[in-house]
């Protein structure tokens, strides 16, 4: 195990200091903004990518000087259009100095005409030239052919330098193609301006090279292959891919329904189907899954095999870090969680409720403040889940069917839940009011802390209390289970053991004090005055907590109420017996 975790370690330090040095070297992908291209305004690059297709003009100024204008010209373009009126922090300094690079350029030319028409015929022509000197198409084929042969180099160094490289091509060309689109809008149709838009199409589609370049996504490309990301290689990684694939066993997918990219189905396929999760939401969580199970797998072992399988116990480890506030909650309810037991389901039905937890939680909005009724929510969505998983074909949830006939999670379940929550924030008076006037996160998550929360029933009934909309201003909202009172006397409610023990002390050595010290019978006999003093403050802070739960007690639960309404009387008749008997 310990020459495991050194060899992990060596095998990361090579690979840091091998990125350095190719930084170092200028071959990194994060290149170093120079030029003009270090100087656009903060509030222009939020928008465009116009500092990256200046450091693309600026490298390519070498090789050719045209292509290299015609970005600069269209950088300043793209400027102009987005602050006509140069009044961002710097732009107008900015939009000066491309001006004058810009005017540069056209002095090299000595004079010699410009035909601007032949702009965008001879951007193309680059564009087709750069592609076929850097192999980019060659490249993506071998890469291609290492992934469907399960065959990886184990020369991490030499990987990382390639794909720098790499990223260091397609940020060149993702210039090119963002100025050659902005570009074709003008051109013939018939001529260059159909071919770009040929390109356009085909870069977007499945089968593009540089498809995968252009597909969003945050650490794992999934959709597309990526030439730039050797993630995407490494065996957990792929293991993990494999993992959550979709297998013949499952439910049948509708037939028109459409794999977006360039992957297989998988669990999160059927997830959307079924629930209605937005697109975006899907793409992260499938990430963050896959992720997850790869990193559980690697603290166990890096697979060996040509086709990486993922061991059982980081399957298990992922499912019971994950669900293991849902698992808590069913035995504080004492109700029978999703599954009979964890060997009683297998490590699909598993990465199932994994996902779709996650998928719960990514959508949940501001209900994710709200613990124990994402419990609520996953626990019925598990059954609904599973009975859709033992069913031939997949079908949409009732829960999350709208009244139009589509399917959406977020409009069915979180809306609702953040509507009254909205609702209810409105009444706090921007923190200036009463704790006790408005119900606010904690007092809907109690909701969900007694059986009673099953009373919302599934789908959720709209005319439960749960969602009744405040009330007008100046009548209590019925809380939960507590009711913070805005009072001084929470300094005794609070400490009353300290307040009670501080008393007691004092009053016994009091007595003692004015009996110059002398421990006899008169002296004990006085010291037993401390019964009744602790009997009446333990009464005191019984009355403290009746009053003060004043605002609660609509929607208390019994077992809290009976608790407080016991104590009153227990304490009230103690403090009156003790009190008499010492008297």
């Amino acid at each position: 195990m310990n020459r495991r975790v050194q060899d992990d370690w060596e095998r990361l330090v090579r690979a840091t200091l091998k990125r350095e040095q190719l930084r170092a070297a200028g071959q990194g992908h994060e290149r170093a903004p120079s030029g003009i291209a270090g100087s656009v305004p903060a509030s222009l690059v939020k928008t465009t990518n116009i500092d990256a297709i200046l450091q693309a003009a600026d490298e390519i100024q070498s090789e050719d000087p045209t292509v290299a204008r015609i970005m600069c010209e269209q950088a300043y373009s793209m400027a102009h259009s987005l602050d006509p009126d140069s009044d961002g922090r710097g732009v107008l300094q900015f939009k000066t100095g491309l001006m004058s690079v810009i005017k540069q350029k056209l002095a090299k030319r000595d004079g010699a005409p410009i035909d601007r028409n032949r702009d965008i015929e001879h951007l193309w022509n680059f564009y087709q030239r750069y592609k076929k000197r850097h192999r980019v198409d060659d490249i993506r084929k071998e890469e291609q052919r290492m992934r469907e042969s399960g065959t990886f180099s184990t020369d991490f160094g030499k990987m990382e330098m390639k794909s720098l490289e790499m990223k260091k091509i397609v940020a060149t060309l993702r210039a090119l193609v963002e100025v050659m689109e902005a570009l074709s809008k003008e051109a013939d149709p018939r001529g260059v301006g159909g071919l770009i838009k040929e390109e356009l199409r085909r870069i977007k589609s499945s089968e593009a090279t540089l498809s995968g370049e252009f597909t969003p996504y945050n650490i794992v490309p999934l959709e597309a292959p990526s030439l730039t990301n050797a993630i995407g290689i490494f065996p957990e990684v792929r293991g993990a891919i494999s993992a959550i694939r979709y297998t013949e066993h499952f439910p049948r997918l509708p037939d028109d329904y459409v794999i977006v990219g360039d992957r297989d189905a998988d669990m999160f396929d059927l997830l959307e189907i079924v629930f209605g999760f937005q697109k975006d939401n899907i793409r992260n969580q499938r990430e963050n899954v896959v992720l997850s199970i790869a990193n559980a797998q690697s603290r166990l072992g890096i697979p060996t095999e040509a086709d990486p399988k993922i061991d059982e116990k980081a399957i298990n480890e992922v499912f019971l870090k994950v669900l293991d506030n849902y698992i808590k909650w069913c035995k504080y309810l004492r109700i029978r969680i999703a599954w009979n037991s964890l060997e009683a389901i297998n490590r699909d039905r598993k990465l199932f409720l994994v996902s779709l937890y996650f998928l719960l939680w990514g959508e949940a909005a501001n209900v994710r403040f709200l613990p124990e009724c994402i419990c609520y929510i996953f626990h019925n969505m598990a059954k609904e889940l599973d009975a859709v998983l033992d069913h031939g074909e997949a079908y949409p949830a009732d829960s999350c069917k709208t009244e139009t006939g589509s399917v959406s999670f977020l409009d069915k379940i979180i809306c609702p839940i953040y509507k009254i929550m909205s609702l209810e924030a409105e009444r706090n008076n921007n923190g200036k009011a009463a704790h006790s006037a408005w119900r606010n996160y904690d007092d809907f998550n109690e909701y969900f802390w007694s059986p009673s929360c099953f009373e919302l029933s599934w789908p959720m009934k709209r005319e439960s209390r749960f969602f009744l909309e405040p009330k007008k201003k100046g009548i209590r909202t019925g809380k939960s289970s507590f009711v913070e009172h805005r009072t001084f006397l929470h300094l005794y409610r609070s400490f009353h053991r300290l307040w009670i023990f501080l008393a007691l002390m004092f009053q016994t050595l009091a007595i003692i004090a004015f009996n110059d010290g002398r421990l006899n019978m008169d002296t004990f006999k006085s010291v037993l005055s401390i019964g009744p003093t602790f009997a009446i403050m333990n009464f005191v802070e019984s009355c403290l907590d009746v009053i003060l739960m004043f605002g609660a007690y609509t929607s208390a639960r019994g077992m809290a109420i009976s608790r407080l309404v016991i104590r009153f009387f227990w304490f009230g008749l103690c403090s009156a017996f003790v009190t008499y008997v010492y008297l």
